[in-house]
Formats: C-alpha cells, structure tokens, sequence
C-alpha cells in the first residue's frame, strides 16, 4: 500500500504542471515548451539540498548508479530518441494512459517489447555497454571534505533552481505550476529514500522488462533476477500513478480517448496508421536505451541528479542531446 501511496502522488504531481501529456514533452523536444527542464532543474536542486542532508543524518542512503560510459551515451542517446518521437518517458505513459491517451497504450506495448528484446540481447551487446568506472558522485570525490562537500551542494542547488527561473524568465511564462511541481518531486524522492521508508529512489523503466520478461517466461537468466525486485517495485508503483490520472480525469469529467494530439497534428498530421507505428517505435527505443543507461528520465535524472551522482548527468546530457536532435529531425 505504500508503495502505491509513492505511486499516487507523483501522478498527482505531474498530473498538477501536465508534465506527462505528449505536448509539454514534445514541446520541450522542439525548444517550443520548456515546462519540463524547469520542473527537472527545480527537482534537481532541491532535492540535491535535501537528500544530502538527510544521508548526512543518517536517515537515508546513497543509491547512485555506475558510470558505465558506453551504457550512457549510447542508451543516452537512443532514450532521447525515443522520448523526441514517442512524446512520452516511461513514467509518464502510466499516468497519460490514465487520461486515455490511446498513443501511451500503444507506446508501453512498445516499451515491453524493447524491454523483452534487451533481455533477450543483453549478453551480445554488453561489451558495448563498458567500462564501468564505478559508482561517483560529489560525494565520492569530496571525500572526507564535509564542509565543502555541503557548501558546494548548496552552491549547485541554488544555481540549478536559478536557471530554472531564468529559462522561465526567457520563456515570458507566467504560471508557476512547474516550480510546485519541481519541489514537491523532490519531497517525494527525498520521502521515498528515506530508511523508514522505501530505503531506495523513485524509478520506472525496470518494470518494462520485468513485466515482458514476466509474461513471455524469460525468467530464468541472470538480467531478471537482477530486475525483479526494482521491476516489483515499479510496477505497484507506475499502478499508484496510473490511478491517480484515472480517478482525477474521472472526477474532472475528462477522460478522453486520444491518438492524435496537437503538436503531432502540427508537424505529422492527422493519419491514425502514422502515430500508432511511430508510438511503439518510440516506445521500443525508449526502454531499450533507458535499460541500456540503467535508468530514465525519473530514475536516472532526476533521482540519480539530486544524488549528485555522475553517471545521471552524464546521462541527462547525452539524452537531451539524443531528444534535441531527434527533434530537429523528426518533426523538421
């Protein structure tokens, strides 16, 4: 029940800015909406300030992940792709999904089909996924410098809630939903890591293999033992988000079932056939490069960011280069 209680309020949260609908996405993808890097740079620098107080007391637990290189930029790289076409990250499909968002339905069928196929290629593909450098993050590197370890968290907490507000300030933009939405991710994550709670960070993309790997009855390699606890997790937890958007668009009285929204409309026209193929593309290369990073927009960037860890802003960049691009491109 928890777990679900995670899941519920970040659907809220996210629901409260509209940061899952495929426009504010998509938007940010063509530099047209920057609703979603101010909401993830808020997030970032306060949970930063946050989590790090909270380890510090010992109330919580590091929970970074390695900087695999080849993992992250290639993975980096091709989850940006797929959240520029797709229009959606792996957590924000439950809870669009929720809203009737017939383009989410059919991108999670392509996210556990990339989920299924990562399984099935891993061992393959795996040199590509090297070196692993380990785990680093500020608090790795500071070493034993707490008072510098601290000061230089608040330093890059306060410059990253700074730039958010100069994006905004650059984007003329007078609502504020982002910035309530930005801090009350970080509340959330800071919440879930705490010992007495979840005692890890808050994620999404595992559940796609998981539950592909689950249904088809490839359990029996080494990858789902490894994923079966965090894809449990999730999956009660992208459960919690989807309810959320289901209950409120319920009680809002609008639910309704959408293929074609506006800016695909714009750039890709109206033809169903078009944005059902190119949403399961999406769908697939999303998970696939978010499992080939080990994370996603939620479990890497944001969560791994407010740790301060490497390998998430590693991660954070070669993925927007990736939505940039695909952008540039896609939608030209």
């Amino acid at each position: 029940m928890e777990i679900l209680l995670f899941g519920v309020f970040f659907g809220l949260i996210l629901l409260y800015a509209k940061l899952n609908r495929f426009d504010t996405i998509s938007g940010m993808a063509l530099l047209t909406d920057l609703t979603v890097a101010k909401t993830m740079a808020v997030a970032i620098g306060t949970g930063a300030i946050f989590i790090s107080f909270e380890i510090g007391l010992g109330l919580a637990s590091y929970h970074t992940k390695p900087v695999i290189v080849g993992g992250l930029v290639l993975g980096g790289l091709i989850f940006g792709a797929g959240m520029a076409i797709l229009g959606y990250c792996p957590g924000t499909l439950a809870i669009s999904l929720g809203e009737g968002a017939v383009d989410a339905f059919i991108g999670i069928i392509g996210g556990l089909a990339g989920g299924l196929v990562y399984t099935l290629v891993l061992p393959q593909i795996s040199p590509l996924l090297g070196p692993d450098l380990g785990k680093l993050s500020l608090s790795t590197l500071m070493g034993h410098s707490y008072i510098a370890f601290y000061l230089l968290v608040v330093i890059i907490g306060a410059g990253l809630i700074s730039f958010a507000f100069w994006m905004h300030r650059k984007e003329q933009g007078k609502d504020y939903k982002w910035l309530a939405s930005g801090v009350a991710l970080a509340v959330l994550n800071a919440a879930v890591m705490l010992h007495l709670a979840a005692d890890r960070p808050i994620g999404a993309s595992t559940f796609y293999p998981y539950v592909a790997d689950f249904i088809t009855g490839t359990t029996e390699g080494e990858y789902f033992h490894k994923i079966k606890g965090s894809g449990h997790w999730e999956l009660i937890f992208l459960a919690g988000a989807f309810l959320a958007a289901l209950i409120v668009s319920l009680l809002r009285k609008n639910f309704r079932l959408t293929l074609i929204h506006s800016n695909w409309k714009k750039y890709k026209g109206e033809l169903p056939a078009r944005r059902i193929v190119w949403a399961f593309v999406g769908g697939f290369i999303l998970i696939f490069g978010a499992r080939m990073a080990g994370g996603c927009t939620s479990g890497h960037i944001l969560s791994g960011g407010m740790q301060l860890a490497v390998s998430s802003f590693a991660f954070a960049i070669f993925t927007f280069v990736g939505l940039l691009l695909t952008a540039r491109i896609f939608y030209k």
